[in-house]
């Protein structure tokens, strides 16, 4: 029960559930695009991300200086099963879809869409 108590443990926080729920809508995400649909500082982003990083919830890859992460869940596992689970509680909540909505406006700024993503972040 050790790695459910983690999980939730780590939904504890409103801020990871937010960050969750932007990896399970997109592959994956650099710092920025976390910072800029949270409206949060690069610090903060970070620091949460490190959290969910050292839990294994989450991978990181370097793009030059810039971070993308996403989740490490192996598919059909426990774990998965439980993030669909909350991904299914999430997509019927009006604050869950606003920052679907977000996150599609903050990607399509970039020049992305919701399937593809950029060859590099475009973020300053």
């Amino acid at each position: 029960m050790k790695n459910e108590a983690r999980l939730f443990k780590s939904l504890a926080d409103e801020t990871r559930l937010k960050i969750f729920w932007l990896l399970m809508l997109k592959e994956e995400l650099c710092v920025c695009d976390i910072m800029g649909v949270l409206g949060i500082t690069q610090s903060k982003a970070s620091r949460h991300l490190r959290y969910l990083y050292h839990l294994g919830w989450v991978t990181d890859r370097r793009e030059g200086v810039w971070m993308n992460y996403s989740l490490s869940v192996a598919p059909d596992s426990p774990e998965d099963k439980q993030l669909k689970l909350l991904a299914d509680i999430l997509s019927s909540s009006p604050e869950a879809q606003a920052l679907k909505d977000r996150l599609e406006q903050w990607l399509a700024g970039k020049g992305q869409n919701k399937e593809g993503s950029a060859a590099a972040c475009q973020c300053s």
